[in-house]
Order: C-alpha cells, then sequence, then structure tokens
C-alpha cells in the first residue's frame, strides 16, 4: 500500500470511528463544478473590485456595479451542478458519518447534491432580499430584470433596495449560523476541511478550533494551507477525486459522475460578496 493509498485508508478509518464529524468547504469543492474561485484568473476579483456593504447602501453607483457583477455570473451559478465532492459529503451525512456541513459557498450546491444539515456562512445567492422589508425575489426574475435594462433593481413592495442574499465584504455573518458552527467545531471529533485556504476569518477559525479540542483533522486542498502542519492527513488533490476513493473504500452506495472541471486549480475560499 502506497503511501496515497494509505491516507485514503486513514480518512476511511476516521470517518468509520467519529461520532461528530463535520465537514467544512470552500471555493475549491465549486470550482468542480464550473464555479470559479474569486481570485483565480478570470474570477470576479480580476474583473471587478468588491463592493463593500457601506457603499451598496450609500452610493448608487456601487450598487451600479454590484448588480453588474451579479448579472455576468448569473449564467456560472445557475448552469453549476454538484459533482462527486458535494455528493460524497451528502452520503457520508445520510449514513450517518458526519453530522452537517459547514460551507463558505454560496451556491446551494451541497442541498442539490442531498445534504440536509448545511450551515451557510456567507449566506445564498439562491434568493435576494429586500433591505428593508425583508421580501424575497428570485434571482431568475431579478436577472430577467436586469436584462432587460434595468440597472438597480428594486423591491415591488416597498421600493427599498433589493441585494442577493450573500453576505458582502463589511456586512456581518449571520449571527447564528456563526454560532451554531463554532458551537459543531468545540463538540466535533472529526473535521474534513475541503477547498479552503483557511486564512479568511472568522470561518477559517472553525476548523482550527476543533482541532485545538481534539478533533482530528483531514484537509483536501489542492494548494497548502496554514493549518497543513497541525492536519493528521494532508491530500493536495482533486476533491471529488479524494472523497470518491475514500466512499469506494468505505463501501458506500453512490452514484458518481466525472467532475465538470476537476482539472481546475482550487486554492482558495469563497468569499464575501
Amino acid at each position: 500500500m502506497n503511501n496515497d493509498q494509505k491516507a485514503i485508508a486513514k480518512i476511511g478509518q476516521y470517518l468509520a470511528e467519529a461520532k461528530r464529524a463535520i465537514a467544512f468547504t470552500g471555493a475549491g469543492i465549486s470550482t468542480e463544478s464550473g464555479i470559479a474561485d474569486f481570485r483565480s484568473p478570470g474570477g470576479v476579483w480580476s474583473k471587478y473590485q468588491p463592493v463593500y456593504f457601506r457603499d451598496f447602501l450609500s452610493s448608487e453607483d456601487a450598487r451600479r456595479r454590484y448588480w453588474k457583477m451579479k448579472k455576468e455570473g448569473y449564467d456560472e451559478f445557475k448552469a453549476a451542478k454538484p459533482n462527486n465532492g458535494h455528493r460524497v459529503l451528502a452520503r457520508l451525512e445520510a449514513a450517518g458519518m458526519i453530522v452537517a456541513v459547514i460551507t463558505q459557498n454560496i451556491d446551494g450546491l451541497h442541498q442539490d447534491a442531498g445534504s440536509r444539515r448545511v450551515l451557510e456562512l456567507h449566506g445564498t445567492s439562491r434568493y435576494c432580499l429586500c433591505l428593508d422589508c425583508d421580501a424575497r425575489f428570485s434571482p431568475d426574475e431579478i436577472q430577467r430584470r436586469m436584462e432587460s435594462g434595468v440597472e438597480i433593481p428594486l423591491c415591488d413592495h416597498c421600493g427599498g433596495l433589493l441585494k442577493s442574499a450573500t453576505v458582502s465584504f463589511g456586512q456581518s455573518l449571520p449571527a447564528d449560523v456563526l454560532t451554531e458552527a463554532f458551537d459543531l467545531s468545540m463538540n466535533a471529533d472529526m473535521v474534513l476541511a475541503l477547498g479552503s485556504s483557511l486564512v479568511v476569518e472568522p470561518a477559517a477559525s472553525i476548523p482550527l478550533q476543533a482541532k485545538n479540542n481534539g478533533a482530528r483533522l483531514v484537509i483536501i486542498n489542492r494548494t497548502e494551507t496554514p493549518l497543513d502542519g497541525l492536519a493528521d492527513v494532508v491530500i493536495h488533490n482533486s476533491i471529488g477525486e479524494t472523497l470518491s476513493r475514500v466512499s469506494n473504500h468505505l463501501g458506500l452506495e453512490l452514484e458518481l459522475q466525472s467532475s465538470v472541471s476537476s482539472e481546475q486549480s482550487a486554492p482558495g475560499d469563497a468569499p464575501p460578496r
């Protein structure tokens, strides 16, 4: 058995022994579904400066830039489907091997794959929200408005500002979700850190807190992270491919498909937007 096979076997052993394992996911799990990392060439940061929440609230020009960015990224998010990494996590939850997925991603692909307990630290792109009356709108509807020429969509009910239900820079993370995530990490006996650079705070502290509290830490990411030296297992490879092998090792029945872009690099997190 080579070192790679030993690592897969060890992850399988940890999952089989764990009682309160959690998964922590970043952008790297979704790049394999065709969603570009913000930091990657062609990602949003290579084309636009991020719009801070305070600027969104105070500046019409900032709101125009924000919605232009959302309009451009709509097709990519709309077309994305869960990959093998998402599917394996859903199957692990169904088998009682993990208790929750804590994600920095906003794409909803964990839920599409069948995961039931998903904590979205940075919100979701699956609906838009009126900041004044809390009315919800479908992104499809908002996209149709923008394609018809609307630059800054407003609420039909009160005329208030609409915004994707994602957390922008300078906007507070949802306190209840963050509290639940840290509570899970305090009680976890294993954490799978997948596709995260583990540098964006406060989210990056979740796997570290679990490790410091005695949990086993497994990191699967294309590139090195600051926590690699603390981890029990580190694999720098495709998440979908690696988790598929773990699933096979555990004998879990799972219908797996080829990842959309398993050769894409997955270096970073899905930061607030």
